[in-house]
């Protein structure tokens, strides 16, 4: 166990490399040491465009091509990410505190995960203001391994340390921007999917689906029975011409790549045109 004296040391040589090409290898290796992760990526959402990658390490295969695809689209599923976009919450947060009852079995978690090798994710959230957060993203590789509350509170202990670096290293770097977004633009394809086709309850339930969500949770949050919530699944599977949520996965991510970003205009439609 790390005592005061090895964080205080640590905690020191990554002051001294603030502003630095090698403050994010020391922030990185500071975190892995301090919770005994494996991996970690830094992935910044800066005012409002799409993601990118601060830090990672190399990549190949399957884990390069996922990660590049999850920037182009597939973030708008991921709990951390929506945490902070849309619910404003920042700090030391474990996988399975974000994510929905079910998410495990979602396609996204199955696609996303499964490439990237993780078992389980720990993530610090940070504000960065300007419209621009980040996502320390930490992660575990042994089969069946998870982050403990006590790795979760070790972390909180560093976080107004961790986050106060961060805006230092970050600041000044940032630009404000109120036009409308590539990120902007990709919410409202989210909004949008479907909605030529699909009733707004139908849209409602595949997109909760698509957030991870297993049925039993779906109908909680729209006040409605599980048998109500799988006919109207099982009618939008018949109109996107789809049969799992495997393929309502992929045909979402097509669909957001011929995305216009026009809220009132289905992503499907191009997509379909394409075709």
């Amino acid at each position: 166990m790390p005592t005061l004296s090895d964080i205080s040391t640590r905690l020191a040589g990554l002051v001294d490399t603030l502003g630095s090409d090698q403050f994010l290898n020391q922030l990185v290796d500071t975190l892995c040491w301090q919770t005994q992760a494996d991996d970690a990526t830094i992935i910044i959402y800066e005012q409002g465009e799409l993601p990118g990658i601060a830090y990672a390490k190399p990549l190949e295969g399957a884990a390069e091509t996922a990660l590049n695809t999850y920037l182009t689209g597939p973030f708008l599923l991921d709990p951390f990410y929506r945490a902070a976009q849309h619910d404003n919450q920042f700090g030391v947060f474990r996988f399975v505190d974000l994510a929905p009852s079910g998410f495990r079995a979602s396609e996204y978690y199955k696609t996303w995960y499964k490439s990237c090798g993780y078992q389980d994710e720990c993530g610090l959230l940070i504000d960065l203001g300007e419209r621009s957060f980040i996502n320390i993203s930490m992660g575990l590789l042994a089969p069946q391994a998870r982050f403990s509350r006590k790795q979760a509170r070790d972390l909180q202990d560093l976080f107004p340390v961790i986050d106060a670096m961060c805006k230092k290293h970050w600041g000044g770097q940032l630009k404000s921007d109120d036009t409308i977004s590539m990120r902007d633009r990709l919410h409202s394809s989210l909004g949008a999917f479907g909605s030529s086709v699909l009733t707004k309850r139908e849209r409602q339930v595949i997109e909760l689906v698509l957030l991870g969500h297993n049925t039993r949770l779906i109908a909680e949050k729209l006040g409605i029975s599980i048998e109500t919530v799988k006919l109207h699944r099982k009618h939008a599977y018949a109109k996107l011409d789809i049969n799992s949520q495997a393929e309502l996965f992929y045909l979402f991510m097509e669909a957001l790549a011929h995305s216009s970003g026009d809220a009132s205009v289905d992503p499907l439609i191009a997509y379909q045109g394409v075709g």
